[in-house]
């Protein structure tokens, strides 16, 4: 259960503001233009990010970016960028930018709520009247519960930002209309739910949650959120609800003991440590023996943490099955390979515009499934009849084929439609491609809440925000207390843990030119930003120069836990001690003598750049159990030596019997 995207914001959202918040509708865009004095991008890139999207887009987001960029350059709306890098978004809109040491923000936050508590500048009626557990939470930023006042001085020596700078920014949020816009990368670090809990508590201290242009999100940079919404139902997809009375073939109701769901994060430990108990968000889960995986639609080679781990729990599986379109790592680390065919070569339908709902696709087949490749709904249509027949494969497609299931989906969404967006038939709309719905209306978040919280309570356990959670301090989690705290990690850089043997802070953000892995393995696009073929390391000019190292070498970057080749770009976005491979880059490891099967050896060198390769895989706490992926410190070097060939992009290795 859970993602690696929002794995900490998903879990601990619901407790403080009754939701996910990071998957829903935020405050619409021509409100935020209209009505906000200040946008806090808090280690936040929409820039980049709203490139893609979790359905066809519309992209109308750049065209509010763009106004935006506009108001900017009159003065009309500032705009603050807090984040350790420069942004793609900080330099298109010629905002500001503020620097932070990476993963400090929560003292940061503390410093500003101090500041806001101490000249009186917060909003008493607001956190009385929406809120609950302020006083618990006083104590602790006052000091008088640790001993230690969370002071601008305090905070300073932490996160880098000068004690003169933490007070003016605490101003600037307590004055006129501020919209606190929280990306996603800072939840993927130990602790991870703490920063998203704090600044929801920034947010209720400032008191404009519920107002147009005013409060927080957790997804302007994401599919499109924020671009005006029509109300229109999605098409659903495959297999939909179960028919009643639909009973399994097979049942999968006993694990031994084990808990039949656990962490998504944590799969990898579940394979080494089968039977071990651990907390998850307030139950205990006991670890599932994983004999045998089936990867559909999923390169895990590409997004889990630490591949070395990765390769010791791999070792100990005894099948492992992938049903995909192009030949990945998690195919290498594969017993059996499905081809399975690309959208290109099957029939579909989509959404336009994931959160919008502007109108529906019609995905229409361009060619035949080519060589052996099949969809996937044939796929396991075949493997739903050698399971059990002819009964089986019926129970599994209901006896509908392709088209017949896309017309079943299609007309669901039709009857959910038909008050307010009569739809076409089916025929008409495969014919003509595509259902406009129109234009979408303006929409505040929380709006419903803050104009009656009696009425419209949020999903907390007592309805409304939850500054200090009961039901977490209940839990007795040293990781995850009752209200927003700082946390020292395991490591961190600038002066932190672990910074003495590896100084150097990686950041593994989204690409800006891929979705995750999907587009690195065309080697004519790859040839657009790679260096000598190797996947883009951006580094600051001081620390490159201590090291000998000038844009376009070839670089190691190492730590305990693995070691890759990148290729050296310096730039001045990144600050010293910092530096970036974007997630997404293929594993490509070799082993010693620079061969392919050397690959497969615990330690062995990625040729290409993949930044899991050096990743940490711990959970973020007790509550969510979710990635960690920016708790990382590495080093780097000059490569010395000859250059190994990249081995991830050249497809099996075919061997004749």
């Amino acid at each position: 259960m859970g993602d690696y995207s929002t794995g900490a914001g998903q879990v601990i959202l619901p407790y403080i503001l009754g939701s996910t918040e990071v998957y829903a509708q935020g405050t619409s865009w021509p409100l935020i233009l209209e009505h906000t004095d200040t946008i806090i991008m808090w280690s936040n890139d929409p820039y980049k990010n709203l490139q893609v999207g979790w359905n066809s887009e519309t992209h109308q987001s750049f065209g509010y970016l763009a106004q935006l960029k506009e108001k900017v350059e009159q003065g009309k709306i500032r705009v603050i960028s807090i984040d350790p890098v420069v942004s793609k978004t900080q330099k298109y809109l010629g905002s500001e930018h503020q620097y932070i040491n990476p993963q400090t923000d929560v003292p940061f936050m503390l410093a500003i709520a101090h500041e806001m508590i101490k000249n009186n500048t917060l909003d008493k009626q607001f956190i009385d009247g929406y809120s609950l557990g302020f006083n618990e939470f006083l104590p602790y930023v006052t000091g008088e519960s640790d001993g230690v006042a969370k002071t601008p001085e305090w905070a300073s020596e932490i996160c880098g930002i000068s004690p003169e700078k933490i007070r003016e920014i605490a101003a600037i949020m307590t004055k006129g209309r501020v919209q606190i816009m929280m990306g996603w990368c800072i939840q993927r670090q130990q602790h991870g739910e703490q920063p998203y809990w704090m600044a929801a508590v920034l947010a209720t201290m400032i008191g404009q949650i519920g107002l147009p242009g005013g409060g927080i999100s957790y997804g302007h940079h994401y599919s499109g959120i924020g671009v005006p919404a029509t109300g229109a139902a999605a098409p659903g997809a495959f297999p939909r609800n179960l028919d009643e009375g639909m009973v399994q073939l097979y049942p999968s109701n006993d694990f031994k003991g084990a808990s039949s769901v656990i962490p998504v994060a944590r799969w990898i430990d579940s394979i080494l440590e089968p039977g071990k108990v651990i907390d998850a968000n307030g139950s205990k889960v006991k670890y599932p023996d994983i004999k045998m995986m089936v990867f559909s639609g999923n390169n895990p080679w590409n997004h889990h943490q630490d591949r070395n781990r990765m390769k010791e729990a791999f070792h100990k599986l005894k099948c492992i099955v992938n049903i995909e379109t192009n030949w990945t790592a998690a195919c290498r680390f594969s017993d059996i390979v499905l081809p399975a065919c690309t959208t290109f070569e099957r029939n579909d339908i989509d959404i336009y515009g994931a959160y919008c709902a502007r109108g529906v696709l019609a995905m229409q087949k361009m060619v035949e499934p080519l060589y052996e490749s099949l969809s996937d709904f044939e796929i396991f249509t075949r493997f739903a009849y050698h399971l059990g027949g002819r009964d089986a494969e019926k129970r599994y497609t209901r006896g509908m084929d392709e088209m017949a299931w896309l017309e079943f989906l299609y007309n669901d969404c039709r009857d959910a439609n038909k008050a307010k967006f009569p739809m076409p038939d089916f025929n008409t709309f495969w014919k003509d491609g595509y259902v406009d719905f129109g234009e979408g209306h303006n929409f505040v978040r929380h709006a419903a809440f803050r104009e009656d919280p009696e009425i419209n309570p949020l999903g907390t356990p007592s309805g409304l925000i939850e500054i200090f959670s009961r039901k977490i301090a209940h839990y007795n989690y040293d990781d995850c207390k009752g209200h927003p705290t700082w946390m020292e990690k395991v490591e961190r850089s600038h002066g932190g843990p672990g910074s003495k043997q590896h100084p150097i802070w990686l950041q593994s953000c989204h690409p800006d030119k891929r979705l995750h892995s999907q587009m690195c393995e065309s080697q004519e696009f790859r040839e657009t930003y790679t260096v000598q073929g190797r996947e883009p390391c951006y580094i600051n000019a001081a620390d490159a120069k201590k090291r000998g190292i000038k844009s376009g070498d070839i670089i190691r970057v190492f730590n305990d836990r693995g070691q890759l080749l990148a290729g050296a770009v310096i730039s001045a976005d990144f600050p010293e001690g910092v530096i970036r491979i974007q997630e997404g880059a293929w594993y490509s490891p070799v082993g010693k003598d620079g061969s392919k099967q050397g690959g497969y050896e615990i330690g062995a060198l990625d040729s290409y750049g993949d930044p899991n390769t050096l990743t940490l895989d711990i959970g973020t706490s007790k509550l969510a159990q979710a990635c960690s992926a920016y708790t990382c410190l590495v080093d780097y070097e000059k490569y010395q030596g000859k250059v190994p060939a990249v081995s991830g992009f050249d497809g099996p290795i075919e061997i004749k019997l």
